[in-house]
């Protein structure tokens, strides 16, 4: 397996560790249900540093990303942040990403240049999609293996990471960015972004720096900051009703089935797809991915299958968990478009058991 530059760290603080994407990471280290309430409710620190990181820069660096993304990556501005996916010719999800437009003053003149951050687990697989697609005058570089990531996520994260930088973090607003000093570290990209819905900051740097930065967070006293594993990381993103790759997005599911239509700008000209896209939302949808929570206290597994109240099958469940700041189970999955409307009831067929579920409006959680 693969390590992080704080795997050692892991270890050390007692958390368990799993293979995740081919990497070994912390799963949780003082309980899912704790690490959870944490971030909801104070501040949690997360090591992604998994995550892929490519730099595209070249005078048509614009064009390549506007060509592979569904997103409209003219709209941003250096020092804005945008989330969007990689289609596939049938429609499907290659995975999904965040743009960053970054600043200039490493680019030759007419240059732009740009970061994707793409998930671990398709690092080699989104490289190679976006190279066969380079017929632009734009270079692509993976710095994944150089690059660490953390996310401390939570109400009181802007309050605890002040203390360490000179850059007003107040100001950054949701989707955009700053590159400045932070605990002594430079060229330090803080990111007003995150999978948790509880607000905070990310922070990307050299592994060197990352790895200085998490032992100063969680020595600085009186913060309350706690490390939180991939579990919890899990029941966070599930609460808000976002998606996860290889389970609610994979590369037979559309973008518009799964309710990313506010990412893939149809009106921006051609990109991989598109065609594809546009005969699918003229047909209409034939599934949607919905919410659903559970009558009962089992929780959706991802496969279990979804039915209607005549007990046909009309879906499947494609992620599923215990809510821990709502004490029900909840989960996602696709069903066919006639029982998308919330409140339809359904049943999850577990097995053993029928269990009554209720589609639900997304997210399940509100602040």
């Amino acid at each position: 397996m693969k390590t992080t530059p704080l795997t050692e760290k892991h270890r050390a603080l007692g958390a368990k560790m799993v293979d995740f994407a081919g990497y070994e990471m912390p799963l949780q280290y003082t309980g899912v249900t704790n690490e959870h309430l944490a971030v909801r409710n104070h501040a949690g620190i997360f090591d992604v540093s998994h995550m892929g990181e490519f730099i595209v820069r070249g005078k048509e660096a614009q064009d390549l990303i506007q060509y592979v993304t569904s997103n409209d990556v003219t709209q941003l501005e250096i020092g804005q942040a945008q989330y969007s996916c990689l289609p596939n010719a049938e429609g499907g999800i290659v995975d999904d990403l965040l743009v960053y437009r970054l600043p200039e003053d490493q680019c030759d003149e007419g240059e732009k240049s740009y970061m994707l951050v793409v998930n671990a687990s398709n690092i080699e697989k989104d490289f190679e999609w976006i190279s066969q697609h380079n017929s632009f005058e734009a270079k692509l570089i993976d710095i994944s293996d150089r690059s660490g990531l953390l996310a401390i996520q939570g109400p009181a994260a802007i309050k605890i990471l002040q203390a360490f930088t000179d850059v007003d973090l107040a100001a950054i607003k949701y989707y955009r960015f700053k590159k400045g000093i932070f605990a002594d570290c430079h060229n330090i990209l803080i990111s007003a972004t995150g999978y948790t819905g509880s607000g905070g900051f990310e922070l990307y740097g050299a592994n060197e720096e990352i790895t200085k930065i998490w032992d100063v967070l969680l020595d600085a006293p009186d913060s309350g900051l706690i490390p939180v594993g991939l579990a919890a990381r899990d029941t966070l993103r599930l609460e808000m009703g976002y998606c996860l790759y290889g389970n609610d997005i994979t590369d037979t599911t559309s973008p518009l089935e799964a309710g990313l239509g506010w990412i893939t700008k149809m009106k921006k000209g051609d990109f991989v797809g598109r065609e594809f896209l546009l005969e699918q939302k003229h047909q209409g949808l034939v599934r949607k991915l919905v919410g659903i929570k559970l009558q009962d206290k089992r929780v959706p597994r991802g496969g279990y299958e979804i039915l209607n109240p005549a007990m046909e099958k009309i879906g499947f469940v494609t992620s599923g968990t215990f809510s821990p700041s709502l004490s029900v189970p909840i989960g996602m999955g696709y069903v066919e478009t006639a029982y998308a409307a919330a409140d339809q009831a359904l049943f999850i067929d577990t097995g053993r058991k029928q269990v009554p579920a209720t589609v639900t409006k997304l997210p399940f959680f509100n602040k």
